[in-house]
């Protein structure tokens, strides 16, 4: 196997690591991690596990999105110096939904090498394994945290016909859940959490059956969703978005409440819909309501 050239230097490499089993990580990667001057780490802590267990002893820094900009002028004046560097994530391929990316964009710019050594990637893991089609997709990583903003991402992306990837938090699962559910209608889905680990779970079906699933079992863990893309034409019994839904949840709870009140509602069940629509509970519902009542006194 070839070693890394002592004559050629200023090399960025993005190293794949592990997305939960040690064991995924390639001979190539290892080799790297060792023979390199310096390893970016998103979490030094956490790629220090990584190296114990292999006995590598490489000095390591940290780049994060918090200290990005400063950090990679640092990164590119080593690279500048003859230095090589590997850029590593927390989990899987660095530069998917973390700031490898801009650091890989500032080396190219100098003129500097960039190699990848490929491996695991949670979002590709999980296609392969959903049962879902794996031919075309897009990978839309973490949507939006804010209930406006997610929605608005996801009628962007409900007529594409490739299968979708996300990535999502636990303590949003549910609110996610609701919104694929109302905007994309029940699509065939799959969950899949602690991807290589002990207690790794992949859960199948349709949206609405993930949302059942989820609300009676509390989500945990990092998860990855795997959502069918827009049928040719749709199925019968799932639900079209319209305008008027659309408008709907792209207010905040407490106007939505409100217009389903004006509509003739009364406000106990229409806390109780809009609860259901999003994904939250209904004591999150009133306390939007109740603070908006506070705002106007």
């Amino acid at each position: 196997m070839a070693r890394l050239d002592q004559e050629t230097k200023g090399t960025l490499y993005l190293c794949a690591t592990p997305i939960g089993n040690l064991e995924d990580i390639t001979l190539r990667a290892l080799r790297v991690l060792r023979e390199v001057d310096l390893i970016a780490a998103e979490d030094t802590r956490h790629t220090r596990k990584l190296l114990s267990h292999y006995d590598i002893h490489t000095r390591l820094t940290s780049y994060h999105k918090f200290n990005q900009t400063k950090k990679g002028e640092f990164l590119l004046e080593i690279l500048a110096s003859g230095k090589n560097i590997a850029l590593v994530s927390d989990a899987g391929l660095p530069g998917i939904s973390d700031p490898g990316a801009g650091l890989v964009a500032g080396a190219l710019e100098k003129g500097f090498k960039v190699v990848p050594v490929p491996g695991p990637s949670a979002g590709i893991t999980a296609l392969v394994v959903s049962g879902l089609p794996a031919g075309e997709f897009v990978f839309a990583g973490f949507l939006p945290a804010a209930g406006k903003a997610r929605r608005q991402k996801l009628m962007e992306l409900r007529s594409l016909k490739g299968t979708l990837i996300f990535y999502e938090a636990p303590h949003r699962l549910l609110a996610a859940l609701a919104d694929f559910l109302e905007i994309l209608g029940d699509r065939p889905a799959a969950a899949a959490r602690e991807l290589t680990k002990k207690h790794e779970e992949i859960v199948r079906g349709s949206l609405q059956d993930l949302l059942y699933r989820f609300q009676e079992q509390e989500p945990r863990g990092e998860f990855t969703l795997i959502v069918a893309g827009a049928p040719e034409t749709p199925a019968a019994g799932v639900p079209n978005v319209t305008e008027e839904k659309e408008s709907a949840l792209a207010l905040d709870p407490a106007a939505h409440v409100a217009q389903l009140e004006a509509g003739g509602m009364e406000r106990r069940e229409a806390m109780r819909q809009v609860a259901r629509l999003r994904g939250i509970s209904r004591r999150d519902v009133y306390q939007a309501v109740l603070g908006k009542k506070q705002k106007k006194k």
